[in-house]
């Protein structure tokens, strides 16, 4: 595409769908239809933005997937493109040039939810293919899941050589709907290898302001800035900005140095106009970040500005027991070394699940989505085998660190093509043809032939760690001084992070902790910045947390009095971490096969009642207590959710073989009300609710009003949940409330979505206004006298 991305502002357009509802669209149609059913009015609007100023606009593709368009009458390809050719005869004798817009696909990915990364990927594929012959572009926008922008770049990237535009959606707590924190969005696009990265929707551009100034300190990109005209007003169903406003305030923002301006929801061709004319004039000046190493979920950003440990326990190595639990695919086995990492206190865990008797591509797939499904910080892939390294990478949600390469040409040419591709970090081991070098000398000029290499293939400096190797001194007693040699060299001379395997040190020897210990404090002095070692060998930790403090890592000693404070003998210390983890503990951390069989156990000594009153509902209480104070996110949410399911099933089990009542706390009717696709939130509040014992009769999406009247009525629910997300389905909303309440019928009516607020569900006449699930939940309490 013929744009230079670095010495002039680029405008977008503003929200097509706005402009839509405003002269085209009908309460329940599709947008992505019109591109056929009425193509010179879709060429009209994008013409209008383009007259106003707009550099790019989007197709109106943006809900264009086989997931929202199964029943739309036209196929994919033929609606991607009708859409492209309209925006392309809009462009005619013009310089504008058209995006192929993709946004999410509306179905909640895994673990949260049941759409697979595969299957994501394959069907943005399938747009992309359809689009890519005639667009000049690609945009992802309106994106609130991390696994699903990767899935799409991967996506893109491999099926097209078109530029791409990255933008996901966040709130006013500053992360996304599923969690996602700027710091992890930047760090992972950028280095998936977008060409522009930003955000849009949810909000104006006043309470994107700090958003954006964030994420300009989290990446080198351009920065896009595609605002919403403020917040919705649900009574006048119109935006809080006007033009002139919009675009002073995006006047703000393109002096942060934000390149690519222009407008969502609510915003017009003449909302374009004035913040064209608004900007002109104003200088691009962007100060681009030196960013430091980092690693990370979508939740957990692990800078690396501190020791950090690595938790070595997923490798069979040595281990026995390990090396059978993956011979049996004990994946629980797995797990349960996670958690216990973890719980420990490693920010980042090692995963090698090398062994000759194994599939090991296959495996590391299974490890590291079983591995995401249940723990939340960054992993390091660890593998010899190159599809092993791929598949890990590939099929990881975020930033992480692969182990390893070393100094061999075949072995650069091999694995550093995967770092630059999956934007991982990289471990350098100081190894070559001819071996481990005896003198840290050796070492050294090992690791700068690494990082040149690195540097060759676009892998930016901080992506590279250093492992100068440790050998055990009971064999090469000068080793350890060679080591930590090498490693001040490397740290001193090329100012690379540096990862080391702290515990081959002392094989062979007696009180071999006390040698393990003694080097870690040497290593960590030397320069050490990611220990791989167990984390639950309190010598070890405990050298770190005393480390921290000399070196002014742990301010005023928080951490260090945390870790130590109130803790009684070791004798106790020792009981306590062995103690057995409750049915609250396992819900909280997602653990289903654990609470599956606790809850078997429980059943033995407790009655039914007695299990979900004082054991499943308190926990629920309490992981819902921590998503409120922001403590966990949605899909931690969700997994304890998920989890807390196998106990309820169990029960109703049970209680089913007694031939007893069920132990339904009530039935609750849900649905999104007619007109509105978009479904998300209800099915999350839905999972919630099941899972705190309510049975739940779903309608889907786009529900007549008659329908939800029926199924109230038929089975006599006590509560109503309702959910819309475009403000143009409000009044759905309304006649759906007045319709049931019409009826008689004395149920309570909850209501959701973006666009509401609490005056106006209270105004339209339901009795709750649930801002999220965890709402809903108490809603229902409430209702149900509990």
């Amino acid at each position: 595409m013929a744009i230079n991305l670095e010495n002039k502002f680029y405008y977008l357009d503003g929200g097509m769908g706005t402009t839509l509802q405003q002269s085209l669209l009908q309460l329940g149609e599709k947008p992505e239809v019109l591109n056929i059913t009425e193509p010179e009015e879709i060429v009209k609007i994008h013409r209008t933005f383009i007259e106003m100023g707009s550099d790019i606009v989007y197709s109106n593709t943006f809900g264009c997937n086989r997931h929202k368009m199964s029943d739309a009458g036209y196929s994919i390809e033929e609606m991607i493109q009708a859409a492209l050719k309209n925006a392309k005869k809009a462009a005619e004798g013009t310089s504008a040039k058209v995006a192929l817009d993709i946004g999410p696909i509306g179905e909640m990915m895994e673990p949260s939810g049941v759409l697979s990364f595969e299957e994501a990927y394959d069907i943005i594929k399938e747009q992309v293919l359809a689009g890519k012959d005639l667009a000049d572009l690609v945009v992802l926008e309106t994106m609130t899941d991390l696994y699903e922008v990767k899935a799409a770049i991967l996506a893109v990237k491999e099926n097209c050589d078109l530029p791409l535009f990255v933008t996901m959606s966040f709130e006013e707590n500053q992360r996304t709907f599923t969690g996602c924190s700027i710091e992890s969005f930047g760090r992972t696009v950028e280095g998936l290898g977008a060409d522009a990265i930003g955000v849009n929707c949810s909000l104006g551009p006043i309470e994107l302001y700090p958003i954006i100034e964030r994420l300009s300190k989290n990446t080198r990109l351009p920065l896009i800035v595609k605002a919403n005209a403020g917040l919705p007003d649900p009574v006048t169903n119109e935006y809080l900005l006007g033009p002139k406003d919009f675009a002073i305030a995006m006047k703000k923002i393109a002096e942060l140095g934000v390149q690519i301006l222009g407008g969502c929801c609510g915003t017009t061709p003449e909302y374009i106009k004035e913040m064209i004319a608004e900007v002109e004039g104003t200088s691009l000046k962007r100060e681009i970040p030196v960013l430091q190493a980092a690693v990370c979920t979508p939740t957990q950003f692990v800078p690396i500005n501190d020791v950090r440990v690595i938790g070595e326990r997923i490798n069979p190595t040595g281990k026995k027991r390990f090396k059978q639990a993956l011979i049996n695919n004990e994946m629980d086995y797995i797990i349960g070394q996670a958690v216990e990492q973890v719980d420990a206190g490693a920010p980042i865990l090692d995963v090698n699940v090398g062994l000759p008797e194994i599939d090991e591509p296959s495996f590391m797939i299974k490890t590291v989505k079983a591995l995401q499904s249940v723990v939340d910080v960054p992993l390091q892939i660890d593998s010899s085998n190159r599809g092993a390294i791929e598949s890990g990478l590939r099929i990881y949600n975020g930033k992480p660190i692969l182990n390893s390469v070393n100094g061999e040409q075949e072995s650069m040419d091999s694995i550093l093509p995967f770092v630059k591709k999956y934007g991982a970090c990289v471990v350098g081991l100081t190894l070559d043809e001819n071996g481990i070098p005896a003198t840290g000398e050796g070492r050294f000029a090992i690791a700068e032939k690494i990082l040149k290499e690195a540097e060759k293939y676009g892998i930016p400096k901080e992506d590279v760690f250093i492992d100068c190797l440790t050998l055990t001194v009971s064999a090469e007693q000068s080793s350890a001084r060679e080591t930590l040699k090498a490693m001040r060299l490397v740290k001193e001379k090329l100012g690379l992070k540096l990862v080391l395997g702290v515990s081959n040190i002392s094989f062979g020897l007696p009180n071999r902790e006390l040698i393990n210990e003694n080097f870690l404090v040497q290593a960590m002095q030397a320069g050490l910045d990611l220990p791989i070692i167990n984390p639950n060998k309190d010598i070890m930790m405990d050298a770190i947390a005393a480390f921290r403090v000399l070196n002014l890592n742990d301010i005023d000693s928080e951490d260090y009095i945390a870790r130590f404070i109130d803790q009684g003998p070791k004798e106790e210390k020792k009981k306590a971490a062995g103690a057995k983890m409750t049915i609250g503990e396992a819900i909280a951390k997602g653990l289903k096969d654990d609470v599956k069989a606790m809850t078997l156990e429980l059943l033995e000594t407790k009655s039914e009642i007695e299990i979900i009153d004082t054991l499943l509902i308190p926990a629920l209480d309490e992981v819902g207590k921590n998503y409120e104070k922001g403590v966990i996110f949605l899909p931690q949410l969700i997994k304890a959710a998920t989890a807390s399911q196998e106990a309820f099933e169990v029960i109703k089990g049970v209680i089913a073989e007694k031939g007893d009542a069920s132990i339904s706390k009530g039935t609750i009717v849900v649905a999104t009300v007619k007109g509105d696709i978009h479904d998300i939130g209800k099915n999350i509040v839905k999972v919630i609710l099941e899972n705190y014992g309510y049975n739940m009769i779903d309608l889907g999406r786009d529900v007549p009003v008659q329908t939800v009247v029926d199924a109230v009525v038929e089975n006599k629910v006590e509560l109503v949940g309702l959910s819309a997300l475009m403000t143009t389905t409000l009044v759905s909303m309304e006649e759906t409330i007045n319709a049931i309440r019409k009826t008689g019928h004395p149920c309570k009516i909850m209501v959701g979505g973006a666009v509401l607020t609490e005056d106006y569900a209270m105004k339209i006449g339901a009795e709750y206004y649930c801002k999220d699930a965890n709402a809903s939940v108490m809603a229902a309490r409430d209702v149900f006298k509990e």
